[in-house]
């Protein structure tokens, strides 16, 4: 399945929350799209309940179907709790930690931030946004002009964004070092990624 290209407000609607940047039309009409939203729908079934969990995670950052299974594949295959491992491993991907420092204002520039060539990790470049960041690595925008001038404006607009404590940035410098992995507290609440477990264990 290719990545999400259609109508962004389309698909807040159905899920009831911004996954992607926009005019926030899904508060004015609080039922799914389409010609038959209004109507009372009958009951998901677990399976449904699961599979939407599961859309609603990889709209948020924005990844294919094989990206997102293969993630969780890696998770699968690591000691601890399966949900978790799997949500720290989508937040420390080099877009999402370009995103979560403020370098841009939605994963999906983040991610074409990094394939132009605008970011380096302990000192050298790295254009693939699927990367994985590790605890005490240093996240940088290289010295060319169009570089910095991008990050710098994209750090004043999301000057209010607030970031967590697993990532220390460094606005002056236009660096940031992750400190640690992410616990749960500091990953997105709207996720229940148990739900995702359960439907991939199926």
């Amino acid at each position: 399945m290719a990545r999400y290209t259609g109508p962004s407000t389309r698909i807040n609607r159905r899920f009831g929350m911004a996954l992607f940047p926009s005019n926030r039309a899904f508060e004015n009409k609080p039922y799914p799209p389409g010609q038959h939203g209004p109507r009372l729908r009958r009951k998901k079934s677990e399976y449904a309940i699961g599979l939407d969990e599961k859309q609603k995670l990889r709209f948020l950052f924005g990844l294919t179907e094989k990206q997102f299974r293969i993630t969780f594949e890696k998770a699968k295959n690591r000691r601890g709790v399966t949900g978790e491992i799997f949500l720290q491993l989508l937040e420390t991907r080099l877009d999402s930690v370009v995103y979560t420092m403020g370098m841009a204002r939605t994963r999906r520039a983040a991610r074409q931030f990094v394939n132009h060539g605008h970011v380096l990790v302990n000192g050298h470049k790295v254009d693939i946004p699927s990367y994985q960041v590790a605890p005490g690595d240093k996240i940088s925008v290289r010295e060319a002009t169009s570089s910095r001038a991008l990050a710098t404006q994209n750090l004043a607009d999301n000057q209010f964004r607030a970031v967590p404590q697993w990532i220390t940035v460094n606005a002056d410098l236009l660096e940031a070092t992750t400190n640690r992995v992410p616990t749960r507290d500091e990953m997105d609440h709207s996720v229940n990624e148990q739900l995702i477990v359960e439907f991939y264990s199926r």
